[in-house]
């Protein structure tokens, strides 16, 4: 490896890097406002200027590319002089308004300014004065602050992938702004935010809220999708104030998608904070041991054969097996998680998870889409395949029409029949997957809730299997979840065999079957009501308490701890970051007050007990945060039915897809926005 002086200290540098990563190896810190090492070399600053021997004058570190014998020199007197030269530089336009920005106390040019900069300045000229700009409703404004880092330009071009945001102008004058002073449509928008170095750009639903040092921060993860995303909850009072992401390159880098950061105003409206039971068809307010009594009566009146229970796209692993214990103990097994039919086959765990990985993505040549739009099901997802896209222009093709995508690629079918033709290998489209390296197959729920979901399962697999592309070394078979909850619940095995197979929860919800049907944080079941007993125990105040009859208030995904499974498989841990609202309990708890009152016996009456033996009952894992062991496919019978059909991808109302962001009011005007620019078509 070549090797490079820093200090009057010899590294070793891998080729490509530039000077300023060889300084991080070197354990120095190099000041910097525009580079970033997700985003393309801009070189605007100059605040990593560094001392090359033999050089006239100081080179702007981030763009020197590192080459062998190079001698670097970053704490001498000429270093900190033209570093204090560009920080007098970026002031003399600042207006200098600390104590009412918002980005106070996690300031880069705030921090770096007190190290490189003067009490006093040198220039007597008026500052400029910048227009605020338009970029909707989650992105403030106040482009007087601006030093033109272009950070927010090159993160909406690249990864983004909705150019956006530009910048118009030259020298002093140049200003950033969106084209047309129109709100940014991408899902990933607000992560300017977090890129903006000064306080140009902040968050305007957090605007005036709380100083950083004030919140309490929780490390956490995101529910609002199957990604899993690693979050920051940071609450005042115990009230979240906000969310930010964490760094994890295996799952979202440093980025989160606009839901799961803005959604969480959505935790304060809408609440269920006491027991409602309906009378003279109203929902009235009552107490526990009121409601709990109530219900106790009706499963004690009720045919076992007769209850059934449906659990939501947000619940965690411990209240879903609590939730399974408590109707195994009443003798029924009508347990569905699924909001519509779809095949799942659950004697193989890589049979419903995403098995080449976030990260693997990557590594692959071709991908190819199965009733699937990444975009919305699964944005940080999405992301990474843009990321590979613009890296490496691999083709990606999709069987059913997405829609709009991050980047370019081709519909090679929109029914069945072109998809049996590519695994009967009679499809043109077949030798180009066949001789691809690292193929990756994403098959969505919208593919498998068809007549066909099974042939589409079991033909996908066994194509790949005999071209070995579902090995150790790689696996690219992957069905993509969209909720979060929806590979922990079929590791749990909430779904008896007669279910998976016949699917017979649905034809007795719809034909009303159910004298009580329990649903546990279940707001988006179609259900058509007759005169069965509905219980919705949930954390707001959603579709299904509208429809219930007994009303149970339970903790929303911040206010307890539990465990979720990625679409990876990745067993991850949501922590507890403030208490739930009012005489409200964790869902666990609810299940313990139900089975003591009809006088059964418990075994799950701790939390500890439960963890233990969720992680007991999940299949090839491993530990948390870590992906799950590999197992070998089996050989899979394909004498399931072909039926010949259209592959119509679900259109997802985004900003609505669950209870928690149907409440949030930034959601509602992210909606409403985008509602509006596919009207004018703008």
């Amino acid at each position: 490896m070549p090797k490079i002086i820093i200090n009057g200290k010899e590294i070793e540098f891998e080729k490509g890097m530039t000077v300023l990563q060889a300084c991080e190896l070197a354990d120095v810190e190099i000041p910097r406002f525009c580079y970033h090492e997700k985003l393309s070399i801009a070189g605007n600053c100059r605040m990593c200027l560094v001392e090359l021997e033999k050089s006239p004058k100081p080179i702007a570190s981030c763009a020197m590319p590192a080459a062998e014998g190079m001698n670097i020199k970053t704490n001498t007197h000429l270093v900190e002089k033209a570093r204090k030269g560009v920080m007098e530089f970026l002031l003399a336009n600042h207006p200098l308004d600390c104590p009412v920005c918002d980005q106070g106390g996690e300031c880069d040019l705030q921090d770096q300014s007190m190290y490189y900069g003067v009490d006093k300045s040198r220039f007597i000229e008026n500052k400029r004065q910048v227009k605020e700009k338009y970029m909707g409703p989650l992105i403030k404004t106040q482009m007087t602050r601006c030093i033109h880092c272009t950070r927010c330009v090159r993160f909406a071009t690249e990864v983004a992938g909705v150019p956006e945001i530009g910048a118009i102008g030259r020298g002093e004058n140049m200003e950033i702004t969106t084209y047309l002073e129109k709100a940014m449509e991408s899902e990933l928008s607000a992560n300017v935010i977090d890129l903006c170095p000064v306080g140009a750009l902040t968050s305007k639903p957090y605007a005036f809220e709380a100083r950083p040092w004030e919140l309490k921060k929780t490390e956490s993860i995101d529910v609002m999708d199957a990604v899993g995303s690693n979050i920051r909850i940071d609450t005042y009072n115990w009230e979240v104030k906000r969310i930010l992401p964490r760094l994890n390159n295996d799952i979202n880098e440093e980025w989160i998608s606009d839901k799961t950061r803005y959604s969480c105003d959505g935790l304060l409206k809408q609440r269920l904070d006491v027991p409602y039971i309906k009378k003279d068809n109203k929902l009235q307010k009552s107490n526990w041991d009121e409601a709990i009594t109530l219900l106790a009566d009706k499963i004690q009146s009720i045919n076992p054969n007769e209850i059934g229970g449906h659990i939501g796209d947000m619940v965690n692993m411990e209240n879903a097996l609590s939730f399974k214990k408590l109707f195994a103990t009443l003798k029924s097994k009508n347990l569905e998680f699924r909001e519509k039919k779809f095949y799942i086959n659950s004697s193989e765990k890589i049979n419903y998870i995403f098995n080449s990985s976030i990260k693997g993505i990557e590594e692959s040549d071709l991908i190819l889409l199965i009733g699937s739009n990444p975009r919305h099901e699964a944005t940080m997802l999405n992301a990474r395949i843009r990321k590979t896209f613009v890296k490496k222009q691999i083709p990606i093709f999709s069987i059913g029409d997405p829609g709009e995508l991050t980047y370019d690629y081709t519909v090679i079918g929109n029914t069945t029949d072109d998809l049996k033709k590519i695994l009967d290998n009679e499809h043109e489209f077949s030798k180009k997957l066949s001789s691809s390296n690292k193929p990756i197959i994403i098959i969505g729920e919208s593919a498998l809730q068809l007549e066909s979901g099974q042939y589409i399962v079991e033909g996908v697999k066994n194509f790949l299997k005999k071209n070995n592309f579902i090995s150790k070394e790689w696996n690219a078979f992957n069905f993509l979840a969209q909720n979060a909850s929806t590979v922990g619940l079929i590791d749990l095995k909430v779904l008896s065999k007669e279910d998976e197979e016949k699917n017979s929860f649905f034809e007795k919800l719809n034909k009303n079957q159910f004298k009580l049907l329990y649903l546990l944080g279940s707001d988006n079941l179609d259900i058509k009501k007759d005169n069965e007993f509905i219980v919705y125990q949930g954390s707001h105040g959603d579709r299904g308490a509208a429809i219930a009859d007994l009303v149970l208030p339970s903790a929303a995904f911040t206010e307890q701890n539990g465990l979720f499974e990625n679409l990876e498989g990745r067993v991850q841990e949501s922590k507890k970051a403030s208490y739930p609202i009012g005489e409200a309990l964790e869902d666990w708890k609810i299940f313990n007050l139900i089975l003591k009152k009809l006088g059964k016996f418990n075994d799950f009456s701790k939390f500890d007990t439960l963890r233990k033996e969720v992680l007991n009952l999940i299949p090839n894992f491993t530990k948390l945060n870590e992906l799950p062991n590999f197992e070998e496919a089996q050989e899979v019978n394909t004498s399931s039915e072909f039926t010949s059909e259209s592959v119509n991808i679900k259109n997802l109302d985004y900003f609505y897809t669950n209870s928690i962001s149907r409440a949030s009011k930034t959601m509602s005007e992210c909606r409403q926005i985008k509602q509006k620019l596919r009207k004018t078509g703008t």
